[in-house]
């Protein structure tokens, strides 16, 4: 690597700070905070979501649907999609409608 272009990469100790758990790598971003671990001075970074917490890593993912997006289409092709295709049920129904009345 050429000298003087690249940011100082030091230790850092990353903690979650839902769970207290901490992770030792290397990284660029600098703190103020430091820690001394093993003998070596770590400085510390405190993340909101890590891995730890992440809902993708923990499997507790929660699809929100404040417009009721997901309902609607259940309701308008809920029964009629298998396997990737639509069902080609619309003509049928159509037909029905029109014996009805």
């Amino acid at each position: 690597m050429r000298e003087g272009i690249h940011p100082e990469y030091r230790k850092t100790v990353f903690i979650d700070a839902n769970t207290g758990k901490e992770f030792i790598t290397r990284t660029t971003k600098a703190s103020n905070e430091k820690r001394t671990i093993g003998g070596e001075e770590h400085q510390v970074i405190t993340l909101e979501i890590t891995s730890d917490t992440h809902p993708f890593w923990t499997g507790k993912i929660h699809h929100l649907d404040t417009a009721g997006r997901i309902d609607r289409f259940n309701k308008r092709f809920g029964g009629q999609i298998v396997g990737g295709k639509r069902k080609t049920t619309r003509k049928v129904a159509a037909s029905t409608e029109e014996t009805e009345e």
